[in-house]
């Protein structure tokens, strides 16, 4: 028996790195799973449409049901259409996971118009429109009288939610994505819906473009030391979040490795406070104590 039995799962972005070691373990688990990817290449370039075949190739080598899907997440139709070809190939759906993404690394007096929107596009939109349309078709379900046991899972960032030089367009799209997570979620629970995001550190096309991290990202030498940014690390979460049986919703987790954190929404300080307007002056005197 694996935990993912019976669940019919879409992840996309799942041609390579995290998102293959996603649909590799999911399928290994009982999922039947739907491998988006559109083919393109770091930067949002066409490439190939040959990833997705050769994971489900792998998938089915082993015994596991899967197929490929090409469709944009970030086009509206295409997202409808990847939502239609999980619930037509396999009956139903009961899980998204929301991973493809692509990088545009400049400081911000680099970057250009279409850097920006290029980023936020797959990033913030291919998020959106998924989930728009899936959540839409639990919605129905739960309408017609169906138990919904469904899971969203979005790919956030430390870029966004901690901050990186270079990374203006890539965080800002991933801080939108962890502020989506917590939102949708309170909307959907209605219809049996849960949504998590997680923000990984692993050892990716991404981050091997990252020359501050070449080296720390390294596989270890020794076969036996346990290899931290192995990307294979990040799934069992993801799949855990994916079960029928967890009921965890709203939450962002940080994971690398063999370490799970939770990030806190953004939250207030102590309050500088009077019963009036501040004046400039008082500023000028009083803010250094709630900064300090």
């Amino acid at each position: 028996m694996g935990a993912l039995d019976g669940r019919v799962a879409i992840i996309t972005g799942a041609g390579r790195g995290i998102g293959r070691e996603h649909a590799l373990l999911f399928a290994a688990e009982g999922a039947k799973v739907v491998v988006n990817d559109l083919g393109g290449g770091l930067h949002g370039e066409a490439e190939s449409t040959t990833a997705a075949e050769q994971v489900v190739e792998e998938i089915r080598a082993f015994g596991g049901e899967a197929v490929a899907n090409h469709d944009d997440v970030a086009d509206w139709a295409g997202g409808e259409r990847l939502i239609r070809a999980a619930v037509e190939t396999y009956g139903d759906l009961h899980v998204l996971v929301n991973n493809a993404g692509i990088l545009r690394d400049r400081v911000l007096v680099n970057l250009s118009e279409e850097d920006w929107d290029a980023v936020m596009r797959v990033h913030l939109k291919g998020h959106f429109v998924p989930s728009r349309h899936a959540a839409a078709y639990w919605r129905e379900r739960a309408k017609e009288g169906h138990e919904v046991r469904a899971s969203i899972v979005n790919t956030s960032s430390t870029s966004g939610l901690l901050g990186n030089i270079g990374h203006s367009n890539y965080g800002a799209a991933k801080a939108g994505i962890a502020a989506f997570t917590v939102i949708i979620a309170d909307e959907l629970g209605r219809y049996g819906v849960r949504a998590n995001a997680i923000a990984p550190a692993a050892r990716t096309r991404m981050t091997e473009s990252t020359p501050a991290l070449v080296d720390a990202i390294a596989p270890p030498e020794d076969v036996g030391t346990f290899d931290q940014w192995n990307p294979a690390n990040v799934s069992p979460l993801v799949a855990w979040l994916a079960t029928e049986e967890c009921d965890v919703s709203g939450k962002v987790f940080f994971v690398q490795g063999g370490v799970i954190r939770i990030f806190q929404n953004w939250t207030m300080t102590e309050a500088l406070q009077k019963d009036d307007r501040f004046t400039i002056e008082e500023l000028e005197a009083r803010l250094p104590k709630l900064l300090s």
